[in-house]
């Protein structure tokens, strides 16, 4: 992956822990800076199933879900299933559709299922959506409602390369797309199996309480409007559970959930109006909370 985007390391790292935490991930950042590479990167490294939907103004909810079409020869309804059933699902800029059209995402994203007529179907495993967005500030998009920021693991922006990353780009891509050449590395088997290691990397009764009280302080600042919810709790111990076995550690460290909070807890607080007239970011508030709040002492498990 880090042959597509080059000189972010930060960004792909946190592409991985989202997976194996079994979250989903939003890629905001303005156009051009490789949000929709790092999706298709992450998606040729697996080999697994890949679907990607353009969101567009006139993209209907069936349109992602799939939708039930009468049989002439049976004289019933068949379903016919959308893109979300497959293991990765590109959402490429998401905001682009209406918020009616974004909501066709909520029920797969949190349960891992569809109900489409009344009947349900599960989806595969791993499951997860790589969602691209422009900042609400550029023409033609939709902000996305709070219920969908939410199921959202992590939120990253890829940002500006630096000189010497982008000259190097400017190599990579001269001859041929370098997505072209990329090889999955793992299947679906292989993610499941790392997936339950993550599962059983152990989460200490002190940094357990930290997450707790790093989530609740975000509901109590004068600078938050609306602050991160209890399901954001469990996206953060999931994160740095993720990030700790990437490290090769089979416990959890305070570094840890230091180092994914701004990711996973920024993109889902509202700002109140005096700290958004101050141009405070949801990141600064985090930020903030991280440098006043004590840290417990490392656990080992």
């Amino acid at each position: 992956m880090q042959r597509i985007i080059v000189g972010k390391p930060e960004v792909v790292r946190i592409a991985l822990v989202t997976l194996l935490a079994e979250g989903h991930l939003l890629v905001e950042d303005v156009p051009g800076v490789g949000k929709t590479s790092l999706a298709k990167a992450l998606a040729r490294s697996l080999d697994c199933s890949v679907s990607r939907v353009q969101f567009t103004p006139d993209l209907l909810p069936g349109d992602i879900t799939g939708m039930s079409v009468y049989n002439r020869q049976t004289g019933e309804f068949d379903f016919r299933p959308g893109p979300v059933f497959a293991n990765i699902v590109i959402a490429d800029e998401i905001n682009r559709a209406s918020p009616k059209t974004q909501s066709a995402l909520l029920e797969c994203m949190a349960e891992h299922q569809v109900t489409v007529d009344g009947g349900t179907y599960g989806l595969a495993s791993p499951f997860m959506v790589v969602a691209t967005q422009n900042p609400v500030e550029m023409d033609g998009t939709y902000p996305l409602p709070e219920a969908q920021r939410d199921r959202f693991t992590a939120r990253i922006s890829v940002g500006y390369p630096d000189p010497a990353a982008e000259l190097a780009m400017i190599d990579e891509h001269a001859g041929a797309d370098p997505l072209e050449q990329l090889r999955p590395v793992a299947d679906a088997r292989a993610v499941r199996t790392v997936v339950e290691t993550v599962r059983r990397v152990h989460v200490g009764p002190e940094v357990r309480q930290y997450c707790v009280e790093l989530v609740g302080a975000t509901r109590r600042g004068a600078e938050v409007r609306l602050g991160a919810s209890p399901r954001a709790t469990l996206h953060l111990v999931r994160a740095a559970r993720a990030l700790a076995a990437l490290a090769g550690r089979s416990y959890v460290v305070p570094d840890d959930v230091q180092t994914i909070a701004v990711p996973v807890l920024a993109h889902r607080l509202m700002l109140s109006p005096e700290a958004m007239a101050s141009r405070m970011s949801a990141a600064d508030v985090v930020r903030g909370l991280l440098s006043r709040l004590p840290v417990p002492a490392p656990a080992r498990g």
